[in-house]
């Protein structure tokens, strides 16, 4: 009887994984993200709120004539974008877009929207 060496297992065992890596690289992804997390972080370093809207709803028309779903976030993002330039109307419409697409989201989205308009009442 011969004795597999610690190599043979270990190299059994790598071909094993590669196989099993190999099937799972054909799978989509649930959500289209696009460019959104670029987006997230441009936000972050302080650049242009319109330029982003426009880099976000361009992307959204993607997502959409694919047929794809938006992550989780994207309208919240977009609604943030819009209350930062004080358009209420289009803040309110993403924040409510949001809920319906993600309600495990509607606790922090009713509480953006009630801060919304306590600001406006000040």
């Amino acid at each position: 009887m011969k004795r597999k060496t610690v190599f043979g297992r270990i190299s059994s065992c790598g071909i094993l994984l590669s196989l099993a890596l190999a099937g799972c690289s054909g799978q989509q992804t649930i959500y289209q993200w696009e460019g959104y997390q670029p987006q997230v972080y441009q936000y972050f370093k302080g650049e242009s709120k319109e330029a982003q809207i426009e880099a976000l709803e361009a992307d959204l028309q993607k997502i959409k004539a694919k047929n794809g779903v938006v992550p989780p976030g994207y309208h919240a993002q977009l609604g943030l974008l819009y209350s930062n330039l004080g358009k209420d109307d289009q803040m309110f419409q993403e924040f409510q877009t949001e809920k319906a697409l993600f309600p495990e989201s509607a606790a922090y989205m009713d509480f953006l929207l009630r801060n919304a308009k306590e600001g406006d009442k000040k």
